[in-house]
């Protein structure tokens, strides 16, 4: 039986998976609320109960493919029983334009399939950016019906500053550099933490609020 080789992950992209987590907790805690508020319920991802297995929001689309999610708004959804969809929402970054179309296509064939499954509830979809994206990528997703929320790259950085860490890399950014600030972030105090998204909400909460005013209309 052979050696399996785990391969390294670079820290540019190791910083990636940062900024996504910090989206995702981010807008957990905002989503609960509105789900809180209208009696629903938000499929996210860790363990929920019988309505499905493992820590995945997987659901399946009309072809009987399986998609991974990052959050479900269902009606008369429990831990147990599994609702219908009001929502399909993911959360994505990236750093450098070249990149936003791949991302763009990559959140279409998650979501769509499975919200043309369930056309006749007519949900809602949307998607949290962070980061740098092309007009041409966001018309892309807007034509096939997202409504979009971009936290611009200024505020990522600035939200960094406030907890005195540096974040504004480009392509010449040396591995060393990038090791170090991964290093920072993760070791990131709980105040510290807080304090970060506290800003990052704070610096783009015109955009949020307009994202949960569309969402509320199809609740």
């Amino acid at each position: 039986m052979g050696q399996r080789i785990k391969m390294a992950t670079s820290p540019s992209h190791r910083f990636g998976q940062i900024i996504g987590d910090l989206l995702e907790e981010i807008m957990t805690p905002l989503l609960q609320n509105f789900c809180n508020e209208r009696g629903l319920y938000l499929d996210k991802k860790g363990n929920r109960g019988e309505a499905r297995s493992g820590k995945k929001v997987s659901w399946i689309d009309k072809y009987g493919n399986t998609h991974d999610l990052d959050f479900v708004i269902e009606k008369d959804g429990s831990d147990d029983v599994r609702g219908r969809p009001l929502a399909f929402i993911e959360a994505a970054w990236r750093r450098y334009t070249k990149h936003s179309r791949n991302k763009a296509q990559e959140i279409q064939g998650a979501i769509l399939p499975v919200a043309e499954k369930y056309g006749w509830d007519k949900p809602f979809l949307g998607v949290i950016l962070a980061g740098v994206f092309t007009s041409g990528s966001i018309t892309q997703m807007k034509s096939s019906g997202f409504d979009i929320a971009l936290f611009p790259y200024d505020s990522i950085v600035k939200a960094f500053l406030a907890v005195g860490i540096k974040a504004d890399f480009d392509k010449d950014t040396s591995d060393v550099t990038f090791k170090k600030t991964v290093k920072k972030i993760e070791t990131l105090k709980a105040v510290d933490r807080a304090k970060l998204k506290k800003h990052l909400v704070d610096s783009n909460k015109e955009l949020l609020n307009n994202f949960f005013w569309q969402a509320t209309i199809y609740s």
